[in-house]
């Protein structure tokens, strides 16, 4: 593409005693910028510009802090960044891959874990925050070779197809066995609500949690 100016774009010139012209909106622009980028530049090389170490180092150490809790019966003592939910402390820093990250926005349920017997979505819990509690998994609930009667039941019942929810649905149907809403399946449903099955496995996961509740 041509850079030329028209000739009637092209300013004269100017002559020995004539001043020079004012600096145009697009002139200004281009040199300032120009300026600037030299002086960021000339800063960033000679270091000017640049943060003090122990500022460096204080941008780069986000706030952690200590929390000791017991999973699934073992006590635990660690060190986490302040913003680590429960589910990336049980996921990421002990290898308990059972709980799923789902939507990590509480939504769908397959991060279902059971925090001092009562139910809570493990992607919206800081881990910080449960210092002295007790944490079950799904991992948790087996007794050595011996299914929770709720885990046999889904196998018993096949209420279960791709298995992703799987373990949160387990977990939430513990929690809902132990509160005592499982009345009728449609207090089961009510109460099992915040669990998503995407391969629609609900008339199954009912019929699961109302086998275990029978035998309770």
């Amino acid at each position: 593409m041509s850079t030329e100016l028209p000739e009637s774009a092209v300013p004269p010139p100017t002559g020995a005693g004539e001043s020079a012209p004012a600096p145009t909106r697009r002139t200004f622009i281009a040199t300032s910028t120009a300026v600037g980028g030299a002086v960021v530049a000339s800063g960033v090389i000679g270091g000017s510009l640049l943060a003090a170490p122990q500022e460096v180092v204080a941008a780069e150490a986000p706030p952690s802090g200590h929390v000791s809790l017991t999973v699934n019966g073992t006590r635990r003592t660690v060190t986490v960044d302040n913003r680590t939910s429960l589910l990336d402390l049980l996921r990421e820093h002990l290898g308990l891959t059972g709980s799923k990250k789902g939507c990590n926005a509480g939504a769908c349920g397959a991060c279902t874990v059971l925090v001092d017997g009562r139910r809570v979505n493990a992607c919206l819990t800081l881990a910080v925050r449960l210092e002295g509690a007790e944490v079950t998994t799904v991992e948790g609930l087996a007794e050595g070779d011996r299914l929770h009667p709720l885990q046999q039941a889904f196998i018993d019942q096949d209420a279960f197809q791709c298995g992703y929810c799987t373990p949160g649905q387990i977990v939430s149907g513990v929690g809902c066995i132990k509160e005592g809403h499982t009345g009728s399946p449609e207090e089961i449903r009510e109460w099992m609500s915040g669990n998503i099955c995407r391969c629609g496995c609900y008339v199954k996961i009912v019929r699961a949690v109302e086998q275990t509740a029978a035998r309770k």
